[in-house]
């Protein structure tokens, strides 16, 4: 089977799930497992170049819809009569659903049902550690910095911060992505600061600008050094990999 992904949260559920031998093409962004790189590319995932996937003679492409824009890369291949799945997930249940699912199209299925399983699994055993916990860091994740946008209550981001035992200061937001203001962020007082600018290596990203914003200084997240640059890969992705995001939050906030 000839298969092209072509969003990096889906080249990530192939390598979890050990199949990346199916894999004939990716999006330029597809950068885990190392191996993938040396596949053809297909060009940015908010503008696939249909031509260069259409030369691959793909059996299936594993597309996206997990950022705004993407909705052109869908109406291409149903011009083309390309054949595709959908992968959207929003929550750490949706993503083991699309374990199970991508397992089950590449003809491993019983393999999809143990990895989602496996992943579960996995994640409970972390959310049972701190379960009882009642101190809970509050944390505010930067998804974005000017304008600011932060997950909400309805993004895997929520999840995680309640599984390492903390809390997101924008739960409360019935929504995936949240755009607010510096403003706000300081009413609400983090004891966290997680920095994970989409797209954004960690050694591009400028943490001595966040603290210089209008009353930042004077925050107490800001005075006890709590600002974390973190790797976007492990955090803004829908994946498998989120795992590995989560144990590194443990440590940073329960350190």
């Amino acid at each position: 089977m000839r298969v092209v992904s072509i969003c990096p949260s889906n080249t990530e559920i192939v390598a979890y799930l050990n199949l990346t031998k199916f894999l004939v093409g990716v999006d330029n962004y597809s950068d885990w497992p190392v191996a993938v790189q040396n596949l053809p590319q297909v060009g940015p995932d908010l503008s696939i170049n249909m031509d260069k996937v259409e030369e691959l003679k793909p059996d299936l492409v594993l597309a996206s819809l997990s950022v705004p824009g993407m909705e052109k890369n869908i109406e291409a291949l149903d011009e083309r009569k390309i054949p595709y799945i959908i992968l959207n997930p929003n929550s750490l249940q949706e993503i083991a659903q699309d374990i199970q699912t991508v397992g089950e199209v590449l003809g491993f299925r019983e393999l999809g049902e143990e990895r989602a399983t496996q992943f579960l699994g996995e994640i409970e055993e972390i959310r049972n550690s701190f379960q009882s916990k009642t101190d809970k860091p509050r944390l505010y994740w930067e998804w974005w910095p000017k304008p600011i946008f932060t997950p909400g209550g309805l993004n895997w981001l929520t999840e995680i911060s309640e599984i390492a035992g903390g809390e997101n200061i924008f739960s409360s937001e019935k929504v995936a992505s949240f755009q607010t203001d510096w403003d706000d962020v300081k009413e609400r007082n983090p004891d966290h600061i997680c920095m994970v600018w989409v797209g954004v290596k960690e050694e591009k990203m400028r943490p001595e600008l966040v603290m210089k914003r209008p009353g930042w200084s004077e925050m107490p997240v800001i005075k006890n050094k709590k600002i974390h640059v973190l790797e976007e890969s492990l955090y803004c992705r829908p994946s498998p990999r989120l795992l590995d995001g989560l144990r590194k939050l443990v440590s940073i906030i329960h350190e």
